[in-house]
């Protein structure tokens, strides 16, 4: 395996050549608000838990979550959507996708969250496509709930809801974290893994 020097845990799944594409990413955490490769592996662990097929990710940036969830769909034959709103970002993320995992399907989507939510809602309820089984929150956290209500419509039952930043960015998500908490439909927990993650499993 490629030595990188952030690692704390190194994965038998990835090959060489992918190990240093995340490695490379890592070094830009900072910028681009990555996940640490301790929750990242946990978003990969969850997926496979959960025999993940169809994952919604909200918030692509440069690719590094969705790498890990794409090693994740690749074992459980799944599909990912992934959205971002600047172009830039998420096209370093497609060519990634694209060098690592062509064997897995990803449609990438590019503009305001809210909007293509807005959007693939509207597809569901044509039955133009189906409703997720997982998604994966890690964008503009003052609009989580907003994300929250859409998102709330196109899950499955028994559907899974992982938050990410819920700590280091409490102020700007209480809205979303109580809303959880009180949602009859959610079981939920925080975990503090990395910047805070929150785990909701929708049970109704």
């Amino acid at each position: 395996m490629t030595n990188c020097n952030v690692l704390k845990l190194k994965p038998v799944f990835f090959d060489e050549d992918t190990e240093k594409t995340l490695c490379e990413l890592e070094k830009t955490r900072c910028e681009f608000w990555n996940l640490d490769r301790d929750c990242a592996n946990f978003l990969n662990t969850l997926i496979k838990i959960h025999n993940a097929k169809n994952v919604l990710e909200i918030g692509t940036s440069n690719g590094y979550s969705g790498m890990w969830i794409l090693g994740a769909l690749r074992e459980t034959k799944g599909k990912l959507t992934t959205i971002e709103f600047w172009e830039k970002r998420q096209s370093v993320a497609r060519n990634n996708f694209k060098n690592h995992f062509p064997d897995v399907l990803v449609e990438a989507k590019i503009g305001s969250a809210i909007v293509v939510l807005e959007d693939i809602l509207e597809e569901i309820e044509k039955n133009k496509r189906e409703k997720y089984d997982f998604i994966f929150i890690d964008a503009n956290k003052k609009e989580y709930i907003e994300y929250f209500k859409l998102a709330d419509k196109i899950l499955k039952n028994g559907g899974v809801i992982l938050a990410d930043n819920i700590l280091s960015h409490y102020e700007k998500v209480q809205d979303y974290v109580e809303n959880l908490f009180n949602n009859p439909s959610y079981q939920s927990q925080i975990l503090e893994l990395g910047t805070g993650m929150m785990l909701s499993y929708k049970n109704k």
